[in-house]
């Protein structure tokens, strides 16, 4: 098996884990619909897109080598997943883009107008800090990417092949994020429904995101 190939495997294996991006990108998608799903997955990998880039500039080994730094980074991390845990929990109404997909799709959306469009850009901002923030990320590049570069490379040689595998990594991530976004998207109509139902979904999002923000911080 060539390099690449493992590097691949790994790759699939390692994203399909459930962890703070992949169940953001469900929960949103269960509450919110498949546009905020969608949206939700090119935040979370423009948030690797950033964490390959300073992986490749070295500021993520500038981080993991200073103390200070790191822990700054876990408790902003936590802190944000715990802001997504409170907001969800004193969430009482449905999704205006969950109500218009299950209505009307794109022409109620566009009735919708801008309130839409400042929500799914709420959507994406906040898929971008939970992969930004998580300090765990940081150390996962700076551990997995190494092991499948080949010995005697010349520095810049490594950098280039760092970012080559970054790409690979982030292709594989966006397409199973996706797949995450559709299948959330599928189970909204049986999780959702009712004002009962709603209420429940939001409290065991909010759990969740709270547990998240307490593993990131230990």
């Amino acid at each position: 098996m060539t390099s690449l190939a493992a590097f691949v495997l790994a790759s699939l294996v390692l994203v399909a884990v459930p962890g703070p991006n992949l169940i953001y990108i469900i929960t949103c998608s269960v509450q919110n619909g498949r546009r905020a799903g969608i949206v939700s997955a090119l935040g979370v990998e423009t948030g690797t897109l950033l964490h390959v880039i300073a992986a490749v500039c070295g500021l993520a080994t500038l981080v993991a080598d200073h103390p200070l730094l790191f822990a700054f980074l876990r408790c902003a991390g936590a802190g944000y997943l715990a802001c997504l845990g409170v907001r969800a929990l004193l969430r009482r109404r449905p999704s205006a883009i969950g109500a218009t997909e299950a209505v009307g799709g794109a022409e109620a959306v566009g009735a919708v107008g801008r309130p839409v469009r400042r929500r799914l850009l709420r959507f994406y901002r906040d898929a971008v800090l939970v992969n930004l923030l998580n300090p765990k990320v940081v150390l996962f590049f700076l551990a997995f990417f190494p092991q499948f570069l080949p010995i005697g490379l010349s520095p810049g040689d490594a950098r280039t092949r760092m970012l080559v595998l970054g790409v690979v990594f982030l292709a594989i991530g966006l397409a199973l994020d996706l797949c995450y976004a559709f299948v959330g998207a599928a189970l909204a109509s049986r999780l959702r429904g009712t004002p009962r139902r709603d209420r429940l979904l939001s409290c065991l999002t909010g759990g969740i995101y709270l547990g998240l923000a307490t593993v990131v911080f230990m």
